[in-house]
């Protein structure tokens, strides 16, 4: 459980009226994390098909529609479940990082008024 989530679940603990809010905010907590594990993944992806076009080409084998789209699936499946597990890259982590840095700080003040 990450640190934005546990700050949620006290907040949750110590206030009964701010539950609904609460609970908005960490669906849009998770929205967030979504969007930066996508954005992690797309990054990734390109990656991998910058990194493929590196590689020379046998000059002797055509290259083959088919061909060209299995490599594209399939680093795209590959830079998805990359950045499914763990921290992927860690970019991820420093997005959502970025992305909610005052959001804490935003939820902190709501309680308190």
């Amino acid at each position: 459980m990450d640190k934005i989530t546990t700050d949620l679940n006290k907040t949750v603990n110590q206030s009964q009226p701010n539950i609904a809010l609460t609970k908005e905010r960490k669906e849009e907590l998770l929205k967030i994390k979504k969007v930066c594990q996508d954005f992690e993944s797309i990054f990734t992806y390109y990656l991998l098909k910058n990194m493929r076009q590196t590689i020379p080409q046998n000059q002797n084998v055509v290259s083959s529609v088919s061909k060209d789209t299995y490599n594209m699936i399939m680093d795209q499946k590959i830079a998805e479940d990359f950045s499914r597990r763990g921290n992927g890259l860690g970019l991820q982590k420093m997005l959502y990082e970025q992305m909610t840095k005052n959001y804490t700080k935003e939820i902190k003040e709501e309680v308190i008024k």
